[in-house]
């Protein structure tokens, strides 16, 4: 086994982080490792987390607030471009790793670091956004990758060395569930929940909000203010874009929204099964849609929904970093300087649904578009148009009939 001197680690906290340290610094021996943790609006989760990495071998721990950049350049340009994995999942651990990794590899390259060490499995996606966003700034730099050649098969294997090495674990082996936990979202995989025939047990798994049967029995209405397809204000209030998601969580939280139970094809090869608590996030995707409903032609609409497909794929697999991304980024933002308005939704026992916009782009008019009686619109045009449209199909069933 190759021997690095200094190793600086993808740090968490979390059950695979935890026992890395200790491991680390036995498989390659007399190196330094050096923690790095990355705050993207986890919370509580960053608590006593200094003390935990010296204690378990680490030379020192950066703690670096990544929160702000997280919501402006990866949450808010993947929110623009309308992107969700196989038409349902928001993205929230995908669109994570890069900007963690890209942090992570500065701070390696001024320590002077020869080796960078994450704990992904051999079986996740996450091994490959890490990965693939080292080689984006580092391209010659070894990675470890732990779950790709230690001696442990399991979570429980895991756990058996932490309890042997006294490292402090805030999971048991009964709520031994895998999350990812930022600013946008929360997930849950593992467990109970490796066989799809089985409910998930929400009232048991759910952090950041209630169950709709546990939510308030009125509805409550909510705006929010875009200014070109960014969310600037909740209620009225401008906040900037950690508040703003912050409030929206709680109130989504509140009423039951954003819990989405998914079967997704991973990148390798399998298909996994996961709870994702992406309340906040909801609320903004589905008022971002009203809103470009309104503002958007209709061919620019379509070809945008056609490819926020690629921008989540692209996303999802770890690409953030590639010229196509942020081609459509720029593709994304050009659509959006429209994107401008309020939107109305009102929250109810999980659901969200319209409640109302306006924007000063609207493309609609009422006046075209009424059933009453109006100047502007010559009904009797649409016989000339029908007849032209359909040509084609005409031309062909004649041919039809002479045969």
């Amino acid at each position: 086994m190759k021997q690095y001197k200094k190793i600086v680690l993808a740090y968490s906290g979390g059950l695979d982080t935890s026992v890395i340290i200790p491991w680390l610094k036995e498989h390659y021996e007399g190196c330094e490792v050096i923690a790095v943790a990355a705050d993207v609006g986890q919370g509580t989760e960053l608590e006593g987390l200094e003390e935990k990495a010296i204690k378990t071998g680490a030379s020192k721990l950066y703690i670096e607030d990544l929160s702000k950049e997280f919501v402006e350049d990866y949450i808010f340009p993947t929110l623009k471009a309308g992107a969700k994995y196989e038409g349902e999942y928001l993205l929230g651990t995908s669109f994570a790793r890069p900007i963690i990794a890209k942090r992570i590899t500065e701070i390696a390259l001024k320590e002077g670091a020869d080796a960078i060490a994450h704990g992904c499995t051999g079986k996740g996606n996450d091994q490959v956004r890490f990965e693939l966003s080292i080689k984006a700034f580092a391209p010659q730099m070894p990675v470890i990758a732990p779950w790709r050649v230690w001696e442990f098969k399991s979570r429980d294997d895991e756990i058996d060395y932490a309890e042997s090495h006294n490292i402090p674990l805030r999971i048991s082996r009964e709520t031994n569930y895998s999350k990812d936990k930022n600013l946008w979202h929360l997930s849950h995989e593992g467990l109970d929940l490796e066989d799809p025939a089985n409910e998930p047990q929400y009232e048991k798994i759910l952090e950041m909000g209630v169950t709709p049967e546990q939510a308030p029995d009125a509805p409550e209405y909510v705006t929010i203010d875009f200014e070109k397809g960014i969310p600037v204000a909740v209620n009225g209030e401008k906040l900037d874009g950690v508040a703003l998601i912050e409030k929206l969580n709680q109130l989504g939280g509140k009423h039951g929204v954003g819990i989405l139970d998914m079967v997704e094809n991973r990148l390798v090869g399998m298909k996994s099964r996961g709870v994702y608590e992406t309340p906040g996030g909801a609320i903004l995707y589905f008022a971002h849609e009203m809103l470009e409903q309104l503002c958007l032609d209709k061919n620019t609409q379509h070809m945008k929904q056609k490819l926020a497909l690629d921008f989540a794929d692209l996303v999802y697999n770890g690409l953030w970093y590639t010229p196509l991304r942020e081609a459509l980024s720029a593709f994304v933002d050009k659509t959006q300087e429209t994107v401008t308005g309020t939107v109305k939704v009102k929250l109810y026992k999980g659901n969200i649904t319209g409640a109302g916009m306006t924007s000063p782009y609207s493309l609609y008019d009422e006046e075209i578009a009424t059933f009453g009686e109006d100047a502007v619109y010559d009904q009797a045009d649409s016989a000339g148009f029908i007849a032209l449209y359909g040509l084609p199909i005409a031309v062909q069933a004649m041919k039809k009939l002479k045969k």
